[in-house]
């Protein structure tokens, strides 16, 4: 599970895919009857992304960026850092309420609208975050710590009732989903990759 974060390249299309998925099982009886199990908490998330051209040779290092990368990783095999371009950061985001018991809290955020949410961890933060107690700015060390997989410990228990909030950013932790990059060269140092998907969660799950 490397911390290389994935790369900002400018030959990327505006078309990229983002397709949450669960695993569920279903049994059918012979009525028609059916009984469903689902066997993920919180899904999976697909980007399918494609690139317009990447510059090699004397126009850029973009092609040896991203080939780089995937190499390193070895196609499938390694995780990495990836920051979806419409779900990376939250603002004064509730992550849980006080009980005047509980100090350990784990930071998520809400994906969803219009009386629709679905919860879930974020545990790749992209920076330290904002901690708020029923809006009032707390300080990082003095009131609350927060580790690398984002479990904000309260020094004193947050009071019951009390609304515990967070401002910040986070990556989704991905692989890639093939074990071969099709890159083709369309003209002199430019480069083209037409698709590349990658998989993974705002949580450590890849």
């Amino acid at each position: 599970m490397s911390s290389q974060i994935f790369p900002t390249l400018p030959g990327l299309a505006w078309n990229v895919g983002m397709s949450p998925t669960f695993s569920t099982g279903v049994k059918k009886a012979v009525s028609g009857r059916e009984l469903r199990a689902s066997y993920q908490a919180y899904p999976l998330w697909l980007f399918n992304l494609s690139y317009e051209f990447l510059k090699d040779g004397k126009r850029g290092a973009d092609l040896d960026t991203l080939g780089g990368l995937f190499l390193q990783m070895k196609g499938q095999f390694d995780s990495f850092l990836y920051t979806s371009p419409a779900d990376n950061a939250v603002t004064a985001h509730t992550f849980g309420t006080g009980n005047s018991s509980t100090v350990s809290f784990q930071l998520i955020r809400t994906f969803g609208a219009g009386g629709f949410g679905f919860a879930e961890p974020v545990q790749n933060l992209n920076g330290a975050p904002l901690i708020y107690i029923n809006g009032v700015l707390k300080t990082l060390t003095t009131h609350y710590t927060v580790d690398s997989s984002g479990m904000v410990t309260f020094t004193t228990p947050p009071a019951s009732g009390v609304s515990l909030t967070w401002t910040g950013a986070f990556y989704y932790r991905c692989r890639f989903m093939q074990d071969m990059a099709d890159f083709s060269l369309f003209m002199a140092d430019l480069w083209e990759l037409k698709k590349l998907s990658l998989i993974g969660a705002t949580g450590n799950k890849i």
